[in-house]
């Protein structure tokens, strides 16, 4: 199994489905309650999203007020390091799952707010977009119109990879004062980009389908349904804020 969400990789659920493990956690693991579960990050997520939003100011001059970096960069520090340690202690995803929705929450409340700001109405189609993306992708999952060969899934991943590497280069390049042109930019190139971030993104939500689909068949045991969750979330995640960076490439121009 391959996953273009580093939350959900190959040996995710190796060895995990011995009756054992699954015996001492209280049970097994179930696509009901990975999906439940899911939604109860959503509401966490958006309960915090909606609180950091409401607390950024924008001065007369249109820059947002201290209050916005805290929010932002604490919610998206604590966010990664919240995510890193789930990743590495599965058994935590109980609790470090939701932790991860509500500080990540506070992230995207704070980046919504701005972006609205500049662009009003953004977010509301950003949002719709990605869970209209979310459920057709998940029809066509479950309907067999998309299935997650391994060719499907090795193509996703390399395409993953090279966006992780694009994005990495971006960040240090900007330490130096020098910025990557035209993909950053709101002219064709820069759109072309965009869409074909939001397309290997929503690919990644099949692979994340499948891969729960795969710990439900296997016995994965309960925690694993937090876990899995999680995972979802963070292409979710992805997915929101690169349909926000696309819109605003589209209403710049």
């Amino acid at each position: 199994m391959r996953s273009g969400n580093p939350a959900l990789k190959d040996s995710t659920f190796l060895d995990l489905g011995s009756g054992t493990v699954v015996s001492r956690d209280g049970g097994a693991m179930t696509l009901n309650g990975t999906v439940n579960k899911t939604g109860f990050l959503l509401v966490l997520t958006v309960l915090t999203a909606a609180f950091a939003w409401s607390q950024v100011e924008f001065g007369a001059d249109g820059r947002p007020q201290p209050g916005f970096a805290l929010y932002m960069w604490g919610g998206l520090i604590g966010g990664f390091i919240l995510a890193m340690v789930t990743v590495f202690k599965k058994t935590w995803a109980p609790v470090t799952a939701p932790l991860y929705a509500l500080v990540e929450g506070f992230f995207l409340g704070a980046i919504s707010a701005l972006y609205n700001h500049m662009y009003e109405g953004i977010v509301l189609q950003a949002v719709m977009l990605t869970f209209g993306t979310l459920f057709a992708l998940l029809f066509a999952y479950r309907t067999g119109l998309i299935k997650a060969t391994e060719n499907f899934k090795l193509g996703v991943v390399a395409a993953t990879g090279g966006i992780a590497l694009v994005y990495i280069a971006t960040i240090v390049l900007r330490m130096f004062n020098i910025n990557i042109p035209l993909i950053h930019e709101s002219g064709l190139v820069g759109i072309g980009f965009s869409l074909f971030v939001i397309v290997i993104a929503a690919l990644n939500l099949v692979l994340d389908f499948d891969f729960i689909e795969t710990g439900v068949e296997q016995g994965a045991p309960k925690y694993m349904e937090w876990y899995g969750a999680f995972g979802l979330m963070v292409t979710l995640v992805w997915l929101y804020i690169e349909f926000l960076r696309l819109l605003s490439k589209l209403q710049s121009r």
